[in-house]
C-alpha cells in the first residue's frame, strides 16, 4: 500500500514538474539562441540521467534562468557560433565531473549570500531587460545594455499585437490565483490560452515556427587548442553556477523531505547529464528549484519523478508538436520577464536598509558588474571582494597589546643606571587575534613605535597556524630589530605553530634559547640577561 501511495505520488509529482517545464524550456532554448527544441530537449536529457544515476531525492533538473544568461553571454561572445558554445557547454560538463570527485561541493555552501543574491538580482534584471524588445515584437538581442537601447531607438516600430499578446500573457500570469497555480502553473495557462488566441485572430507576430520532435543528433565539439583556452574561464564559471543552483535546489529538497543528499553523487549526475546535452546541441541546466518543489509538493518522494519528467515533456511535444510551433514569441517573452522577477531576491531587498556595509558593498559590487559589464567576471569579483572585506574585519580585531616591565634595582648603582638608560625595558606584545596576510602588514606598522627598547618579548598565543605573509612578515620584524640592536624573544604556546616556524627557520633566526612557553619564562629570562650585563 504504501508503494502503491509513493508511486502515485511520484507519477503526479513527475507529470506536474513536466508542466511547469515546459513553457520555461521552451522560453530559454529561444532566448539563448540556440532553439526552442535545444531548450526542451535539454530538460528532458538532463533530467533522465540526473536521475538514472542522482541520489533518491526527486530532483527535476533542466535549464535554467541563470544558466540561460550565461549561455546567452557565451553565445554573444563568440558571436553566435554554435560549435564554440558547445565547446564551452562540453568543457563546462567535465569540470562539473571533476569538481564532483573532489570536496568542493561542500565549499559551495561558503559563499558570501551577498554574492549570491547580488549576482541572481543581475540575473534576473537581464532577464527582465533582454525580452523587453520580443515582447514588442522586435528582435532579441543577447546583451541587456543592447537591448535597451534598441527598444529606444525602435519604438516607432513596435508590433501592436505582438505587445498586447505580451502583456496578456503577463496580467494572466500575474492575476491566477495561488490557489490555481499550484496546482496547473499560471504560465502554462497563459501559454495555451494566449497562443489560441493568437491562433484564431491570425496574429501577425514571430512565432516559434518549429521544434524537433526527434533525438537531437550527437555533435563533437572543435578541441582547437586557441579555442578551448578561449572558453575554459567561460565554461569555469557555468560548471561553478550549474554546480551551485544544484546544491541550493538540494538543500531544499532535503529540508521539504528531511532527507540528506549525497552531494558529490548528486553534482556527478548532473555534469553527465550536462555532458549528454552538450554532445546533442541542448541546453545544459542544474537542478531547478522550482520544478523540484512542484514535484514534491504534489507527493513525489522518490527519484523516480525524475524519470516521469522526461516521458511527459516527451509526449507533450509529440501530441502538441503543431500548437507548438503557432506560440508567439512575445507570449515566451512575458512568461520569461516573470521568471525575471521570480529570479529577483525579493526576501534581501526588503531588509537592505538593515544590512551591514559590507554585504551592501558586495551586493551591488556584484549586480553592476553583472548588470552592466560580464556576468562572468562579477561571480569572481564578488567572491573576492567578500573575500578581502572578510580578511579586513578579521585583521581589524587583531590588536597589539603592549606590556612594560622594569627591572627591579639590587643597588644604588644599578638603579641610577636603569633610570638613565630607557633600553633597558622589557616590552612584551600581544598579538590578539590571528597573525595571517590581512593582519600582517598592521602589526609590522605598529612595531614602529616599540624600537625604543632593548628586549622585546612577542607573545602570540593563538593555535592558529601562519600563513605565508604572516611569516614574511615576522621575517621583516625580525630583521628590523636586529638592525636596531633589539634582542627578540617569541612566546608560542601551541606546539603546531612552534614546529611550523622551526621548519620555515625562523626559529634558528631568532634562536632556540629566545622562545619561551610563557610569559613569566621570557620576562625572567629578560631581566636575568640584563642585571648581567650591567655587573
Amino acid at each position: 500500500m504504501n508503494f502503491l501511495s509513493n508511486l502515485k505520488g511520484d507519477i503526479q509529482g513527475g507529470i506536474i514538474s513536466s508542466i511547469v517545464a515546459l513553457p520555461q524550456a521552451l522560453a530559454f532554448g529561444v532566448a539563448v539562441g540556440m532553439g526552442a527544441s535545444s531548450g526542451v530537449w535539454g530538460a528532458i536529457i538532463l533530467c533522465f540521467i540526473a536521475g538514472l544515476f542522482g541520489g533518491k531525492v526527486p530532483l527535476i533538473s533542466g535549464p535554467t534562468g541563470p544558466v540561460a544568461i550565461i549561455t546567452a553571454s557565451v553565445a554573444a561572445n563568440f558571436q553566435g557560433d554554435l560549435s564554440s558554445v558547445i565547446l564551452v557547454l562540453f568543457l563546462s560538463a567535465i569540470i562539473q565531473i571533476l569538481i564532483s570527485l573532489t570536496n568542493a561541493p561542500s565549499v559551495v555552501k561558503y559563499v558570501p549570500y551577498p554574492v549570491i543574491s547580488g549576482f541572481l538580482n543581475g540575473v534576473g534584471t537581464i532577464l527582465i531587460l533582454m525580452q523587453l524588445n520580443p515582447l514588442v515584437g522586435n528582435k532579441a538581442l543577447s546583451n541587456s545594455f543592447e537591448s535597451v537601447k534598441y527598444l529606444i531607438l525602435n519604438l516607432g516600430s513596435v508590433n501592436k499585437t505582438a505587445l498586447i499578446l505580451g502583456l496578456l500573457t503577463l496580467i494572466i500570469i500575474f492575476a491566477i490565483p495561488k490557489k490555481i497555480s499550484r496546482i496547473i502553473p499560471s504560465e502554462l495557462i497563459a501559454l495555451i490560452l494566449v497562443t489560441f488566441i493568437s491562433i484564431k485572430v491570425g496574429a501577425d507576430v514571430d512565432k516559434i515556427a518549429n521544434i524537433s520532435i526527434s533525438f537531437p543528433n550527437f555533435i563533437i565539439p572543435n578541441f582547437d587548442f586557441e579555442l578551448i583556452s578561449k572558453a575554459f574561464p567561460y565554461a569555469l564559471t557555468l560548471a561553478v553556477i550549474c554546480s551551485s543552483e544544484t546544491m541550493m535546489t538540494s538543500l531544499v529538497a532535503d529540508s521539504l523531505q528531511n532527507k540528506r543528499t549525497n552531494a558529490n553523487k548528486t553534482l556527478f549526475s548532473q555534469g553527465l547529464g550536462n555532458l549528454f546535452c552538450a554532445l546533442t546541441g541542448s541546453m545544459t541546466g542544474s537542478a531547478a528549484t522550482m520544478r523540484t518543489v512542484a514535484a514534491i509538493n504534489s507527493g513525489a518522494t522518490t527519484r523516480l519523478a525524475a524519470f516521469i519528467n522526461p516521458v511527459i515533456l516527451i509526449l507533450l511535444i509529440t501530441i502538441c508538436s503543431s500548437f507548438v510551433k503557432e506560440i508567439p514569441l512575445c507570449v515566451l517573452a512575458g512568461i520569461l520577464i516573470k521568471i525575471g522577477i521570480n529570479i529577483i531576491d525579493v526576501k534581501l531587498l526588503k531588509v537592505i536598509k538593515y544590512a551591514p556595509k559590507d554585504d551592501l558593498i558586495i551586493l551591488f559590487t556584484v549586480f553592476s558588474l553583472t548588470v552592466f559589464y560580464n556576468l562572468i567576471f562579477a561571480v569572481g569579483a564578488g567572491i573576492t571582494l567578500a573575500a578581502l572585506l572578510y580578511a579586513k574585519r578579521v585583521a581589524d580585531k587583531t590588536n597589539l597589546t603592549k606590556t612594560t616591565y622594569n627591572i627591579e634595582p639590587e643597588n644604588l648603582l644599578l638603579e641610577a643606571e636603569l633610570t638613565k638608560n630607557y633600553k633597558y625595558k622589557i616590552r612584551v606584545v600581544h598579538i590578539d587575534g590571528q597573525f595571517f596576510f590581512g593582519s600582517a602588514t598592521q602589526i609590522v606598522s605598529q612595531f614602529d613605535e616599540m624600537l625604543g627598547t632593548k628586549y622585546l618579548v612577542i607573545n602570540y598565543e593563538s593555535t592558529s597556524l601562519l600563513d605565508i605573509s604572516a611569516v614574511f612578515a615576522l621575517e621583516d620584524i625580525i630583521i628590523r630589530l636586529k638592525a636596531q640592536h633589539i634582542i627578540l624573544m617569541l612566546i608560542i604556546k601551541s606546539e603546531a605553530v612552534l614546529n611550523q616556524l622551526k621548519d620555515l627557520n625562523i626559529i634558528s633566526q631568532i634562536g632556540e634559547e629566545n622562545v619561551f612557553h610563557t610569559e613569566k619564562e621570557a620576562v625572567n629570562f629578560a631581566k636575568n640577561h640584563i642585571k648581567s650585563s650591567l655587573k
